[in-house]
């Protein structure tokens, strides 16, 4: 092993090729290309093989990353692949979309030894195309059928992820979705840049050829009532998400559009879709000014979505310094390579429509650290001034919608109250996982909980057969 591993002296760190800022900023292909096997062998081995693997431990899905490293760089590729997908239902999304600055790779031994960290969010995007690409994803196929049916209420990552745990134990699985598409947010949210649709795309035709169900343009509440839905099914789960946007609270801040309409009519329209809204410029940002308030991994998504439809200028307004953000600092460093200004330390005080739109923003300095650890902003005192905007985009985040309707217990933010190990809510036979359980958080421990809450449910059925038996 010594021999093929521990190479981060040898090798310096290299991520895959980028494509220059001025030829990507022009379409929403993805930015990276992928890695070749050569190049692929020799960041695994770059791998210190840790007695303690930080990497895995701050990674939500305690993804196997040592190991799959070695297999790797040894060339063992299937097994690498294999061991990948073991604990991760979407690998290919996870190395495109996670903050592995944020998590694994943040936590690598080596990066803390400053020789640059090993570039394990391309490894492993590496290694799933390559399965694809070799016949090595197999189809879902469970050994035995099981008379017992789940519904699942959403068709994002949380619920795709359980619907292929339970599928796979033979299950009988619907996932009911309000939109036309398998997906979720990673169809309607996440631009192609970052993932293209048809790696989506592709793993759900995997879950319809291996017999899950999909109701789409189902909104349960309106198109079925959740109490119709429950009995239907043995069990329940809630991956709905979180849709709602935070509010900006800005006087005439009704002339603001709001992030995700932005976004989701920006892939509707790389989709193929007609969209009104943007034919006749509500949410097209083609030679507009572009204000976008925010500092998460929304509003940079909504930054770089305003830079390829051809916006005169882009600026991005957060109300803290760069350091405080909650986004990924790479898709900062993207957004800025893009043409992107920041503005940094600013907060909205109103916002102006008509003739000359603009935004009337203030000074911010950094106090005492809040509960999330981040320095409290405050406002300076005689410091308004304007950014001019034709186009003004809250990206402030996502609350939970209202679910009262639906018998189940909720927490005072809206989102569903469910056990932290089981996933179960107050009700008998429902489950709830991903971001309508901890708020608005990150595709992987969407994946995670969907998976776990799968994993309970499993558990519920057997024992709820073991009763009906006696």
């Amino acid at each position: 092993m010594a021999e093929r591993m521990q190479k981060f002296v040898s090798f310096g760190q290299k991520m895959p090729e980028k494509r220059p800022a001025t030829a990507r900023a022009g379409d929403f292909h993805e930015i990276y290309a992928d890695f070749i096997a050569q190049k692929a062998a020799e960041q695994a081995s770059r791998c210190a093989q840790c007695g303690v693997p930080f990497c895995q431990t701050h990674c939500p899905l305690q993804n196997n990353i040592p190991d799959w490293l070695r297999l790797t760089a040894e060339g063992r590729l299937r097994d690498a692949y294999e061991l990948s997908a073991a604990t991760n239902s979407m690998p290919e999304v996870c190395g495109r979309i996670c903050p592995q600055d944020r998590l694994c790779e943040g936590a690598c031994v080596i990066e803390q030894s400053e020789h640059g960290a090993v570039t394990i969010g391309a490894v492993e995007k590496y290694l799933t195309e390559t399965a694809w690409r070799e016949g090595w994803v197999e189809p879902l196929a469970p050994r035995s059928e099981r008379s017992e049916s789940v519904g699942i209420i959403g068709a994002g990552p949380a619920g795709l992820a359980a619907a292929e745990r339970m599928r796979q134990r033979g299950y009988q699985v619907t996932v009911y979705d309000r939109h036309d598409r398998v997906g979720g947010l990673l169809i309607y949210g996440i631009p192609n840049f970052k993932l293209e649709k048809e790696v989506v795309q592709r793993r759900a035709q995997r879950l319809i050829d291996g017999g899950v169900n999909f109701e789409l343009n189902c909104n349960v509440g309106e198109t079925i009532s959740f109490a119709d839905l429950r009995a239907r099914h043995d069990a329940v789960l809630i991956a709905t998400g979180v849709y709602k946007p935070k509010p900006l609270n800005a006087p005439n801040d009704r002339s603001v559009v709001k992030a995700l309409d932005f976004l989701i009519a920006a892939n509707r329209v790389g989709l193929g879709d007609a969209v009104p809204e943007f034919a006749g410029g509500i949410l097209n940002a083609s030679g507009r000014r572009v204000v976008v308030i925010g500092g998460g991994d929304t509003a940079m998504d909504c930054v770089r979505t305003a830079r390829r439809q051809g916006a005169k200028s882009v600026t991005c307004l957060y109300r803290r310094d760069r350091a405080n953000m909650p986004g990924s600092q790479r898709e900062v460093a993207h957004a800025e390579e893009e043409g992107v200004a920041f503005d940094w330390l600013a907060a909205p005080k109103s916002v102006r429509a008509g003739k000359s739109p603009a935004v009337k923003a203030v000074r911010m300095q950094l106090g005492q650290p809040d509960e999330s650890g981040r320095q409290t902003p405050q406002e300076q005192p005689d410091s308004v001034y304007e950014v001019p905007g034709d186009l003004i985009i809250a990206a402030l985040g996502f609350d939970a919608e209202d679910l009262s309707g639906w018998d189940i217990e909720l927490t005072r933010w809206g989102t569903v109250k469910a056990d932290p190990l089981s996933f179960a809510t107050n009700e008998a036979g429902v489950y709830a996982a991903g971001d309508i359980v901890r708020g608005a958080s990150l595709v992987v421990w969407a994946i995670r909980e969907g998976r776990d809450a799968a994993d309970a449910m499993h558990a519920y059925i057997q024992s709820q057969a073991k009763v009906a038996a006696q």
